[in-house]
């Protein structure tokens, strides 16, 4: 009992440490890249973004490294899944929210192909050098596009405003260069705790990696994506909100997904393919109705908001309580 006290409060740890040091990597990397004259708006949607998917990056490929490639995968999807459906919808029910930018507009399709291709990818429950190397260069194309978009959109876009506004503060270089190894530190610390104590959790448990990385970690690993939402949300920048929810997940399949099967190449287990792509895919897809809006623009109410945080609660359920709709078929089938 008491080496469970001590893992769990390792993980809880290492989660502080890692948002902590998420924060001040990207304090820092925010700061270097406006010195060097880059706009705002790409500082916010490809450095920022970048940045505070760093947390579910490193923790996937240290998990990789050691060979928990469950961890990984789980962490990746997981995160994914919690972002919208806990992240999204609790910030809905809070307050609704209203999506004026137009090129968020774009980026929500994207984000519902660039999981199809994981997912197209993942049928064979095999993630090699190949997979891995698509995701990547869809990564650097993601990344390009971001800067592209980033010069294209109008000053006067709501992103854009929004953007601008909640930037963190410019430094000196040798501050901003401290805060980036500084923050490296303490991701890679955190991170390696984190898997660490996930690991014994889950033996603690009796559970499987996967299970540990789709649920703790992946929750664990959003927290940063959770404040910098909640604060958008309580402030009124809707776009701001949902812009970093996209982000992150285009993050977590192109990066995350990708980076711990270049480490590690490794077989899928069934339950990624049959249960967990099918529930992120529901929840990106529930995103694009809710949140595109044809002629007036995209809005997530509160009774939006309760339907992907009950979904989200459903999941987690089902997670650790699997129903068996076999028996349940076979079972109607006698009754009748």
């Amino acid at each position: 009992m008491i080496g469970l006290w001590i893992d769990a409060a390792a993980l809880v740890g290492g989660f502080a440490v890692l948002v902590f040091g998420a924060d001040r990597f990207v304090l820092g990397s925010a700061s270097i890249a406006r010195h060097l004259g880059i706009s705002a708006l790409v500082v916010g949607l490809a450095i920022v973004g970048f940045g505070t998917s760093a947390p579910e990056m490193l923790v996937s490929s240290i998990a990789a490294w050691h060979g928990n490639t469950g961890l990984a995968v789980g962490n990746a999807i997981g995160s994914n899944i919690a972002n919208i459906g806990l992240i999204m919808g609790f910030s809905a029910l809070l307050m609704p929210v209203t999506i004026h930018s137009r090129a968020l507009r774009r980026e929500i399709p994207l984000l519902l192909t660039t999981c199809l291709l994981a997912y197209g990818l993942s049928l064979d429950l095999r993630l090699d050098y190949v997979d891995g190397s698509v995701l990547l260069a869809g990564l650097i194309m993601f990344l390009l596009w971001l800067v592209w978009q980033g010069r294209q959109t109008p000053i006067d876009d709501p992103l854009a405003e929004e953007v601008e506004s909640e930037l963190p503060p410019i430094t000196s270089l040798p501050k901003s260069w401290f805060w980036i190894f500084f923050g490296l530190a303490g991701l890679l610390l955190g991170s390696r705790v984190v898997v660490w104590a996930a690991v014994e959790l889950a033996h603690h448990f009796g559970v499987s990696d996967l299970i540990i990385g789709l649920t703790i970690v992946a929750l664990g690993t959003s927290l940063p994506e959770l404040a910098a939402s909640l604060a958008s949300i309580l402030r009124k920048e809707d776009d701001l909100a949902i812009g970093n929810i996209i982000g992150s997940n285009m993050f977590n399949i192109l990066a995350v997904y990708s980076i711990p099967t270049l480490i590690h190449p490794h077989w899928l287990e069934k339950e990624v393919v049959e249960r967990d792509f099918p529930w992120m895919l529901g929840f990106t897809v529930a995103l694009f109705l809710l949140g595109l809006g044809w002629r007036n623009p995209g809005r997530i109410g509160r009774l939006g908001g309760l339907l992907l945080l009950t979904g989200f609660c459903a999941y987690q359920y089902l997670l650790y309580f699997p129903v068996d709709l076999g028996s349940i078929l076979h079972l109607l089938n006698q009754k009748s």
